[in-house]
Order: C-alpha cells, then structure tokens, then sequence
C-alpha cells in the first residue's frame, strides 16, 4: 500500500464533514439571523427554508447545496513529510467523495468543455502546504461555490469612482461597494474573507484563508477588529438580505487580514462566502490518532 493511501480515508471523511455539515458558529449565526427578520417576510421564509435544508443534509450525509465548489486546501506538515504523497492523497479522497456523492462531478476542461467525471482537474483540489514545527499534520478545508466566487472582487485603491484612498476608511468603502454590486447574486447571507495588500494572487489567497476563522472570533489587530465589526454593520443596513429578498441580515461575518504590498500597488481583495459556509478540519497525530476540527 502506498503510503499516501493512509490518509485517503480520512480524507474523505474531512470532504464529506465539509459539504454535508455546517459547522456549530455557522448554523447558530443563521438562526440568529432568522430570529431578527420580520415574521412572515421572505426574509425570514428564506433563512427558515436554509436552516431546514441544513437539518436535512446533516441527516441524509447529502450536500447542502447542489454547487459543492472548489475544494481550497490548506496543509501543515513536518519536515519529511512527502507533500507529494499528501498531496496524492487529496487528490484520490476528492474523486471517492465524488463517487459517494459527496461532492458533484464539478471539474470541466476549460477548453473543451468535457467534465472530468471525477470531481478533480488542473488546480481542482486547490492544495497550499505549509510545513511547521508540529510533528502533526493539519488539513483545513473550504469548498467555495462558484455563485459566491462570481461576486468576489478585487479593488485597486485609491479608486476616485468611491472617493476610496489608501487607507482603511477607503477599504471600507469599496467593500460595500462589493456589497451592492452582488446584491442577492452570492446567496446571502454571506461571509466576506478580506485581504489588504499583497499583489493581486496573494490578496485571493489570503483573503480565502480569512475565511477559515471562526464567526465569534476576534481579530487581534483592534483596527481590523472595529472595521470588521462596522462592515458587518453597515452591511445589515443596506437592505439586500437573505437570498436578495430584502431584510436585516445580508452578512452573518466579515474576516480581515493584512499583507504587506509593494509602493505601487494597494489592492482590496473580498472573498464572498455564501450562507452555506463549508469548511472543516482534521488534525492527524505522528502516531495517527484523528482529532476534527471546526
């Protein structure tokens, strides 16, 4: 057996948590949401209809949403640690959840057109490695959809459209400027991963890493802290809502983080998460005990 076929199943599991499980900081933040809607609204009707389809795919082990996206995969790893062999190993476990129906054939040749078939293509799973001090190795997963992907954005400030200069005032703006452009077309309520600075690849990555982090959190960095809070905030004031139906709730988290950035550039990258905010972790010890992680 080779050895990347030791992690393979658990793997698997870590995919099938992901696309049929919401995590606990994730369902609580939707019921809080339907619980401030107007009764009777589509707004409310449209948080009430998710939360049941959560239920039911909790039960079933089916997806929660029929686009189960793009598994984003972030792998720390000691030294020594093939990430060839991990690597290998997500790969297969992508096609097993696939065949299992976890996941949905999802990956298509951009040139012809033709679906793998197997849930896997050039940059399907996305793989980051990372190796550590650890002896440990940790996976964390997300599966981006490809509504909310189509409504992420990138801003290159200052942007003089939005009155935006280069400073977290101007981030401010330009991020709520994504807001209304998405309107309902991301399905809201959402989660924005964000990321000031670095060049225009590191800004998605890192701003896709954001949204690893738990809702309750709180940012160590008090500025991000309060700006996280205020978008959050002013998001729910503008009227966009569940699904676009209008409502209070049009984001249930916002996540900041920073990259340093070259004189030239200043880039805001949004990364928009929908309501179904998949993700899920696992932690394999040197001596293989499995520990998962929210």
């Amino acid at each position: 057996m080779a050895e990347a076929d030791r992690y393979v199943e658990t793997f698997v599991e870590l995919v099938r948590r992901a696309a049929t499980e919401l995590p606990p900081d994730v369902v609580e933040a939707l019921q809080k949401a339907r619980e401030r809607e107007q009764q009777e609204t589509l707004a409310q009707r449209a948080l009430a209809t998710i939360l049941n389809n959560v239920d039911l795919a909790r039960e079933a082990s089916l997806p929660i949403c029929q686009d189960t996206g793009t598994p984003v995969v972030w792998i720390h790893h000691p030294i020594g640690v093939s990430t060839r062999e991990l690597g290998s190993a997500m790969v297969e476990a992508v096609r097993r959840a696939t065949a299992k129906q976890y996941l949905r054939p999802n990956a298509v040749n951009t040139f012809t057109g033709k679906n793998t078939g197997d849930g896997t293509g050039r940059g399907i799973p996305l793989l980051h490695f990372e190796e550590w001090d650890s002896p440990d190795i940790e996976v964390r997963l997300i599966l981006k959809g490809g509504g909310s992907e189509n409504v992420s954005a990138q801003y290159k400030l200052p942007d003089s459209r939005l009155g935006a200069g280069r400073d977290l005032e101007g981030v401010r703006r330009v991020v709520l400027d994504a807001l209304v452009a998405a309107q309902g077309k991301g399905c809201a309520p959402g989660v924005l991963g964000i990321c000031i600075g670095g060049d225009r690849v590191s800004g998605f990555e890192e701003s896709k890493r954001q949204l690893l982090r738990p809702l309750p959190d709180t940012n160590p960095v008090p500025e991000l802290a309060a700006l996280e809070e205020t978008i959050l905030t002013q998001a729910n004031t503008l009227g966009v809502g569940p699904m676009g139906f209008g409502g209070r709730t049009t984001l249930i988290g916002v996540k900041i983080g920073v990259l340093d950035r070259l004189p030239a550039c200043y880039f805001v990258t949004i990364s928009y998460m929908c309501w179904a905010d998949r993700r899920a972790g696992v932690r394999i010890a040197e001596g293989g005990e499995v520990t998962w992680l929210s």
